[in-house]
């Protein structure tokens, strides 16, 4: 930890960072393990959820987070989970629906992992890039072929600070090589507002529901 109390991403394989949980979120243990999942909807209707770490993360160095999600409520269900940098702080919690947990958190960068094709959006498997809050218009939209619901998938999210370059990567747990889904030019601390941000998930629900389980959440320098 610095001196100014936020996290500058090391080479720790495994990250447990202590929560802030708001809306529906919550926190269970995988039964016969120590593996710590976070819920940030429970398969009820119209549900918001967001889990920030308690520690900023320091904006100013390049990181790279994994982790694995699972979204399922049979064959329909919506609307999918976030992952946000934010300088809004800890009980920061957005709209329900299409907001997707994050919608009005201004000072935010949101990539969604979309179930669920709302006006604007090329389907519902999607990911996107959305800056300020506003699903309504992402900045960058792309397909996936990996099944984002249903089955868990793994998930990674690269930031070069020096290139202000966000780039998010999806694969199947099991069969299948990492794919490259974004590849986006932002500045974080700019669209955060602050140098130290909150780093964490959303997820939403509205008249489909789901089950949404972020866990193996780690944070560490990206790789050579």
């Amino acid at each position: 930890m610095n001196s100014g109390g936020a996290v500058a991403a090391g080479a720790e394989p495994s990250w447990r960072p202590p929560l802030a949980l708001n809306g529906t979120a919550s926190v269970m243990w995988r039964a016969g393990d120590d593996e710590r999942v976070i819920r940030l909807t429970d398969g009820g209707y119209k549900q918001v959820g967001s889990a920030w770490s308690t520690l900023p993360v320091d904006l100013n160095h390049s990181f790279e987070t994994r982790f694995t999600a699972h979204i399922r409520n049979g064959k329909a269900g919506a609307d999918g989970i976030a992952f946000v940098v934010q300088g809004e702080g800890p009980r920061a919690l957005g709209g329900w629906g299409g907001g997707m947990g994050y919608r009005g958190i201004h000072d935010s960068v949101a990539v969604e992992f979309d179930t669920f094709q709302n006006p604007k959006d090329p389907d519902d498997n999607h990911l996107a890039v959305v800056l300020g809050g506003n699903p309504d218009w992402p900045a960058s939209s792309r397909k996936t072929s990996v099944p984002l619901k249903g089955k868990p998938f793994h998930a990674r999210v690269h930031y070069d600070a020096a290139g202000t370059r966000l780039r998010v990567y999806v694969r199947p747990v099991t069969g299948e090589a990492e794919q490259l889904v974004i590849d986006h030019q932002v500045e974080l601390a700019d669209r955060a507002g602050v140098d130290q941000a909150w780093i964490g998930f959303t997820g939403a629900t509205g008249d489909l529901s789901a089950r949404q389980d972020v866990y193996s959440w780690s944070l560490g320098a990206p790789q050579a």
